[in-house]
């Protein structure tokens, strides 16, 4: 698959002397979505304010569909779109009004159809006449996608879209995500919410002060870094682990009711039966028996504090 936007020793070292972002190189595949993680502060909101053009970098190149996003401004940030955190809208104007003047600023051709299928897509369309005043926070921020999306980009850039969202609205927009993507559009988000990029994204990168230290596919990076843990609920409790199970590095937990196992998914996969064997062997009887997968968050915090 080839890349949509290519990212090259990217730099920016603001005034301060803050180095935001430190030699960041990343592609980004055509069609996919790619989840940006990392902690406040660690450059994901001053990245995608350079690839948007908010922001001039210090040094390194960014290739949006071809155009160059410094040379080629114009052309280049026509192929974008993007929800940033904050809700910046013009109060007094219209649902309909904004959105459609969002359209001309990028030079597109009046196309009211178009505007009316996006409205309607994220369930504006009953809003259209409304002042954005009177739109409580969920709405706006449907608004503020409705602008990303009206002069049809092809990269879609959605910096935390779900913050202060409710539930159902969060729900609505992933769909509505999904959509994007069938359609072609390449979405690249950041999000608090772990598990929404646990469910959405293609690929997850995650950056910290300043620095890419993983890009890797969402299955991938789960079952080379994600933990298991086997936990067995034992009859009777254990003052320390005998001998022969010594070779797996088990565990005491609970006050030795519970006997824990931790393996990963490149493990011996016939441990766990050698386990459970050598325990009937030396007497040992357990009630009950769990297994547990660490999750992307679990992945993300041990990457971080590695890091």
């Amino acid at each position: 698959m080839s890349a949509i936007v290519t990212i090259s020793n990217l730099t920016k070292t603001y005034k301060s002397g803050l180095h935001a972002l430190k030699g960041v190189n990343l592609e980004i595949k055509r069609g996919e979505i790619f989840a940006l993680l990392g902690p406040n502060g660690a450059g994901k909101t001053t990245l995608i304010s350079i690839v948007c053009g908010i922001v001039t970098p210090s040094g390194g190149t960014v290739i949006a569909d071809g155009h160059d996003i410094q040379r080629d401004y114009r052309q280049a940030r026509m192929k974008i779109g993007l929800v940033p955190q904050e809700l910046h809208t013009d109060a007094f104007e219209t649902v309909l009004a904004t959105v459609t003047f969002s359209r001309g600023l990028f030079g597109r051709a009046p196309n009211p159809d178009l505007v009316e299928r996006v409205l309607k897509d994220l369930s504006l369309w009953d809003k259209r006449k409304s002042n954005i005043r009177t739109l409580s926070g969920g709405m706006k921020r449907r608004v503020m996608i409705a602008k990303a999306l009206a002069h049809e980009p092809q990269i879609l850039f959605l910096d935390e879209p779900t913050a202060g969202v409710d539930v159902e609205l969060r729900r609505d927009m992933w769909e509505m995500v999904r959509k994007l993507r069938e359609s072609g559009v390449t979405i690249i988000l950041t999000t608090h919410y772990l598990e929404e990029a646990e469910e959405m994204a293609d690929r997850i990168g995650v950056i910290n002060k300043g620095e890419l230290i993983v890009v890797e596919d969402k299955a991938v990076l789960m079952k080379k870094l994600g933990k298991k843990e086997l936990t067995l609920v034992l009859q009777e409790p254990m003052k320390e682990i005998p001998v022969g199970l010594a070779e797996w590095k088990l565990e005491l937990k609970a006050d030795g009711h519970e006997l824990h196992y931790a393996f990963d998914g490149t493990a011996n996969p016939g441990a766990i039966a050698a386990i459970l064997r050598r325990m009937s062997e030396l007497g040992i009887v357990f009630k009950d028996l769990n297994t547990s997968q660490s999750s992307l968050e679990d992945i993300f915090v041990d990457l971080v504090n590695r890091n």
